[in-house]
């Protein structure tokens, strides 16, 4: 590596989870883990545990914007990683300063519900989240159960459901859509990423085991890990599909918890 070399960085914006496996500490991992220096904005503090979230304590929108101004004002920022934003009100904070600090590498994981089934967005916060952040962010990444929320559509049962699902979101004004089948069934986990009215289909063997806290966290700041090194979208979601595998199927040696245990973040090196 050059040394020499400005490191690439990403900005999580998310909530935190004080169990360490999902939000903004799954986020900094993976960028870690990835060769990407990791910047953080918290939205809402949990009490949150491998068994599920206890209590959530949502940050004042103003003081959201505060960090996203000290953040984006010092650092050269070259991707944005969106997850939890339970409020209207932080939502409209963060679009905002997205729109001020001229951010355009933009994943958006819509966090709508956590592994455990705990709601982490307020209802009244999804419209917010459709009409402000959709047309900002470079991809969303809904797993199953949110892409059906979010097109008021019924939760898709095969890829042609998924496709047509991730379609309307783009209709929507998303540029692009990833619409994750690890909420599916059969051996392979399928992922399909829609845009510009092409299709890509990202396809693993399903992996075994209840230890998946923190899943779209991980796949959603590992894409933006890679926009962040110049990866293009394509190879960013291949990429980041073969480490959220591998770190899943290498999660069985953490033995963290007694719930839906975290996955395995630095499997490459411990």
């Amino acid at each position: 590596m050059d040394v020499t070399a400005s490191v690439p960085i990403a900005v999580t914006i998310a909530g935190s989870d004080s169990g360490g496996g999902a939000g903004i500490q799954a986020d900094l991992k993976t960028f870690s883990a990835l060769g990407v220096y990791g910047a953080s904005v918290i939205t809402a503090l949990t009490a949150q545990n491998t068994r599920g979230v206890q209590a959530i304590h949502d940050v004042p929108p103003a003081f959201v914007t505060q960090q996203m101004t000290s953040v984006f004002s010092d650092l050269a920022v070259d991707a944005v990683k969106i997850g939890m934003l339970s409020q209207p009100g932080v939502i409209e904070a963060v679009a905002a300063g997205l729109e001020r600090h001229g951010q355009r590498a933009v994943v958006l994981d819509p966090v709508m519900v956590a592994t455990s089934g705990d709601r982490l967005l307020a209802p009244e916060a999804v419209a917010a989240l459709k009409r402000l952040l959709l047309p900002l962010a470079r991809l969303i990444t809904p797993n199953l159960p949110e892409a059906a929320a979010l097109t008021e559509t019924p939760l898709a049962r095969n890829e042609a459901a998924m496709q047509a699902q991730a379609e309307k979101l783009v209709a929507m004004g998303a540029r692009a859509v990833l619409v994750k089948g690890g909420h599916g069934e059969g051996p392979e986990s399928v992922d399909l990423l829609a845009e510009g009215g092409g299709v890509s289909r990202f396809a693993a063997p399903r992996q075994p085991g209840v230890n998946t806290h923190g899943t779209g966290c991980t796949l959603s700041s590992a894409i933006a890990a890679g926009l962040a090194r110049g990866e293009t979208l394509v190879d960013a979601v291949g990429a980041a599909k073969a480490y959220v595998t591998a770190a899943i199927a290498a999660s069985e040696r953490l033995k963290v918890g007694h719930g839906h245990g975290p996955v395995h973040h630095f499997y490459r090196w411990w």
